[in-house]
């Protein structure tokens, strides 16, 4: 059994790729296969941000930018589209000049993009190492946020007073996923924030479209006897989950990645679920947002945010930006880590899968009840998670989601707690609350909530509730945390949540912005 030729755009052109295995990743295709060394392997799990290369995907009539993590990103999942490494941004054809007024800053070269030349004109490198990384995130902001503002304002933005398309807030979120030991971060989001003032670029978007269309008319009927399955519609996914139930299922490979990188294991076929067009949707009705499970972790916290405003902070503390523009809520879902920050949440909004089979049809049952075990689950062989289920916000309720870990940004909680009431009338109606990292499984705390619900909303109300989370787990000590420290952190996080209640703002550092302190 072989895969398919790989093919996709870079500088513009195709590249045709013949028998690369299903289970290879797109960084040892870049450099070892294409000689692009300049995109460099650093911590090989999706952390340290060196690897990163940026995507462009056709979606509905329109050119949609992401920078990703290549060493945990297999190959064959960029199949039909466009592909930016460090090296093509001076090279690339595509990549043109744009006209309007002149912008504020003179360049060194013009040969480079904005996203290189501001780094050098703000100092942002050191050794060097991280820099490739660093730029390509650059360049997926400058697309995502530079570009866009130029368009909107019918040139470059250098006007005073005009709104700054990348703001400080903005490139420390979208630069997370990136890690340098030398410089600090200050000479980067400098960087970041100068590109907008020099001589603008942009990708031809029309010609890229254009080149995209035939590339994907041109891999049609290349899918038959692939070892890297990849079907573009539901039923042909489930009918590849029936055909073959030994196939590693990979989403956005975010995990799956590591256990190639790191623990070498190695697949013979593969079945993605990121084509499958139903699956790549948001959909909302009057009662619950319908979130695929192939719809990335940057949409489908978007989508969350929008009707839950408070959790913009948590949200942008999943990962680093690379880590969620690949991964997808389905898999993170799907692949059921006990210190996945996605179940917790969930199980709090009270959410519910639907599990489906090309035999069976579809059935659906509470988040919380898909977990069997530590990474194990209810799901049949023939079966995929297809969707997930979030009821829409109550009047009366109350949500707060927390993350505790030794980093910031970019790190793995050690505890996550997430805290969903509905009072009324100084009384808690109803209580939903999900744990990560206290167990072998994501957790709904029920003692807790039985502690809570039917009960007044008081300090004497939470400090029993409190002793009841607290006694509720046993959480084991490993590298991020002790079990007692997290049992400790359990209460803490409940009382956290009743101050907020009262209006006290100083109890987190979430609320601290470096600007105000500069």
């Amino acid at each position: 059994m072989t895969t398919r030729p790989l093919q996709f755009l870079r500088r513009g052109q195709p590249v045709a790729l013949g028998n690369v295995p299903p289970d290879r990743t797109l960084l040892s295709v870049l450099r070892e296969d294409l000689g692009c060394t300049g995109t460099k392997e650093g911590c090989g799990e999706g952390d340290c941000g060196a690897c990163t290369v940026v995507l462009g995907e056709a979606r509905g009539g329109k050119l949609h930018y992401s920078a990703v993590n290549s060493c945990i990103r297999l190959a064959h999942s960029i199949d039909g589209m466009a592909l930016w490494t460090v090296e093509d941004l001076a090279e690339d054809p595509l990549i043109q000049p744009v006209g309007g007024t002149p912008a504020v800053a003179e360049t060194t070269s013009p040969a480079l993009h904005p996203a290189q030349e501001a780094m050098v004109q703000c100092h942002g490198s050191q050794c060097g190492f991280c820099t490739p990384g660093f730029v390509m995130s650059l360049f997926g902001m400058y697309q995502n946020h530079v570009v866009p503002a130029l368009s909107a304002a019918g040139g470059p933005v250098v006007a005073p007073g005009a709104p700054a398309p990348i703001t400080r807030e903005r490139a420390q979120e979208a630069l997370s996923g990136n890690l340098c030991r030398c410089t600090g971060y200050r000479p980067i989001l400098d960087a970041a924030q100068q590109m907008a003032q020099l001589p603008p670029q942009a990708v031809n978007e029309a010609e890229l479209l254009q080149k995209l269309e035939l590339l994907a008319q041109s891999r049609q009927g290349l899918e038959a006897n692939s070892s890297y399955i990849s079907p573009t519609t539901l039923p042909a996914l489930l009918a590849a989950r029936a055909a073959h139930p030994e196939a590693q299922v990979v989403a956005g490979c975010t995990d799956v990645g590591l256990w190639v990188t790191k623990l070498h294991r190695q697949y013979d076929r593969i079945l993605d679920v990121t084509r499958a067009a139903e699956l790549r949707e948001v959909r909302q009705d009057a009662q619950h947002i319908a979130i695929g499970a192939a719809v990335t972790l940057t949409e489908a916290f978007a989508a969350l945010v929008a009707q839950w405003p408070q959790l913009r902070s948590f949200a942008s503390r999943f990962a680093g930006l690379p880590v969620r523009n690949a991964g997808t809520l389905g898999g993170n879902v799907a692949n059921g880590s006990p210190i996945g920050d996605s179940m917790p949440l969930l199980i709090a909004l009270r959410a519910q899968v639907v599990l489906a089979s090309s035999a069976r049809g579809e059935r659906t049952l509470a988040l919380e009840d898909l977990y069997t075990g530590y990474r194990q689950n209810v799901m049949a062989p023939d079966e995929l998670l297809v969707r997930i289920l979030v009821p829409r916000p109550g009047v009366t309720e109350a949500l707060r989601a927390y993350k505790i870990s030794k980093r910031f940004d970019d790190d793995i909680s050690a505890v996550c707690l997430a805290v969903n009431l509905d009072i009324e009338a100084g009384t808690v109606r109803r209580t939903s609350i999900g744990a990560g990292g206290v167990a072998a499984t994501p957790a709904r705390a029920r003692q807790a909530e039985a502690a809570l619900t039917g009960q007044p909303w008081t300090a004497d109300t939470v400090a029993r509730a409190a002793a009841a989370l607290q006694a509720e787990f046993n959480p084991i000590s490993d590298m991020r945390a002790s079990g007692a420290y997290r049992r400790a952190v359990l209460a803490s996080l409940l009382q956290r949540f009743w101050l907020e209640s009262q209006g006290e703002e100083a109890v987190s550092v979430e609320n601290f912005r470096l600007e105000a302190l500069a």
